[in-house]
């Protein structure tokens, strides 16, 4: 019998080559020294802590209301469990075919709903058209033949780097509600969005309709934590088992909430966005001179995508840069900007593709 042996190890990205996700950033030091306090001392278990307690107040604050604050490591479990508190097994999840939970949950929210089923609403840009979604929110309801329309989930920024605007998500959300769906939000990139748009999170949430938002942070300087953020009290409860059911409910959670509390503190979560999104648009500015380098659309987060010449994109991978290329088509290359990216990085980049086009 064969023993498998180790797989080779992957080597170590440089941090300003790094351009595959903002994940591959690592953690603003506010916060690691924020888990670092939390090791002394002793508080009580699943939530009953200061540091939780904290974290929801900065919430509230920043969201203008009292919220529902549920801790989870992943945003996968993030946006399953908020799923699952929206819509029946026998319901279905209407969202953009090329959104997260459509691409890349491997089945998650199927999963946590009990099968729910996730309906493609089309629309350009990524983002869901509103006729489109007019028709899904009525398309066999009530036949009991049929998964019945439930809850209605907008990804903001969205796959492919594309903003919704504040009317945007007031009109999808009114076809929901006027259909008696709910809509969820999923933020993983939810500061990078806020400040493109430069408005408030509660204008971008609960005041445009918004029920329950997946509220990313790991991407933009945390180190293992996302949440649940809930605007409506009716559903505390379900989420709270839910959360503890699917392995979601930290015995000591504050080493999460500490991430959060320090996220919020000072306006860490903004900084660090506005940065990510500084560099996107530099980059895409600087693209935009390069003739070889399409340039699909302005960036309006932290993602970009182009189209480079396959030789250019050899040559960068073959001196150390890292982004996904050909997931969509051939030629098509993405680069996603982080808080931990600077100008140097970027214009080193750009010298880079000068290069292999000439």
């Amino acid at each position: 019998m064969t023993t498998p042996t180790a797989a080779a190890p992957i080597p170590t990205t440089p941090s300003g080559r790094a351009f595959i996700s903002d994940n591959m950033a690592g953690a603003s030091p506010q916060i690691a020294q924020a888990v670092a306090d939390a090791v002394a001392g002793q508080v009580l278990p699943y939530g009953n802590d200061p540091f939780t307690d904290s974290a929801r107040r900065r919430l509230g604050e920043i969201f203008e209301r009292d919220v529902d604050l549920f801790p989870v490591s992943t945003g996968s479990a993030a946006n399953g469990l908020s799923l699952a508190a929206l819509t029946p097994p026998w319901g279905s999840v209407l969202s953009h075919p090329g959104s997260h939970i459509n691409t890349d949950e491997c089945g998650a929210p199927e999963f946590f709903t009990g099968g729910a089923k996730l309906v493609g609403v089309p629309g350009p840009d990524s983002k869901m058209d509103p006729e489109a979604l007019r028709a899904a929110v009525r398309r066999r309801a009530g036949d009991v033949h049929s998964v019945q329309p439930s809850v209605v989930s907008i990804s903001q920024a969205t796959e492919s780097g594309s903003v919704y605007t504040l009317d945007e998500i007031r009109r999808l959300s009114a076809i929901a509600k006027e259909a008696g769906l709910r809509v969820h939000m999923d933020g993983a990139r939810f500061a990078n969005a806020l400040l493109h748009l430069g408005v408030t999170a509660a204008e971008m949430t609960w005041k445009a309709g918004i029920d329950v938002l997946s509220f990313g942070a790991t991407k933009n300087g945390a180190m293992t934590a996302d949440a649940i953020v809930s605007f409506d009290p009716a559903l505390a409860t379900e989420l709270a088992f839910r959360a503890k059911r699917a392995g979601q409910l930290a015995s000591k959670m504050r080493f999460h909430t500490a991430q959060i509390d320090a996220y919020l503190t000072d306006g860490l979560w903004l900084h660090n966005a506005r940065q990510a999104n500084a560099m996107a648009t530099r980059l895409g500015d600087g693209l935009k001179t390069i003739p070889d380098a399409g340039l699909l659309a302005t960036p309006q987060a932290n993602i970009l995508f182009c189209r480079l010449p396959q030789h250019v994109t050899e040559g960068l991978l073959a001196e150390g840069y890292a982004f996904y290329h050909d997931r969509w088509e051939p030629g098509i290359v993405r680069f996603v900007t982080a808080f931990s990216h600077n100008a140097d990085d970027i214009d080193q980049l750009l010298d880079a593709v000068r290069r292999h086009t000439r």
